[in-house]
């Protein structure tokens, strides 16, 4: 795997791993989790690198 997706897949697994504990706080904080899943939308459309985009065509 490149470093790079590497990169995107651990990002988006540690803001997923976040978003899941903030909603299962007690009452859980509706900004961070806003700004969490913004966050996690901007990881997912970073663009891939070219090599993996060849790949999956």
């Amino acid at each position: 795997m490149l470093i790079s997706s590497y990169r995107l897949t651990q990002s988006h697994a540690l803001l997923d791993e976040r978003i899941r504990t903030e909603t299962e706080r007690l009452i859980p904080n509706c900004l961070r989790l806003l700004r969490l899943k913004r966050l996690r939308l901007d990881v997912k459309d970073r663009p891939r690198p070219r090599a993996l985009r060849l790949r999956l065509n």
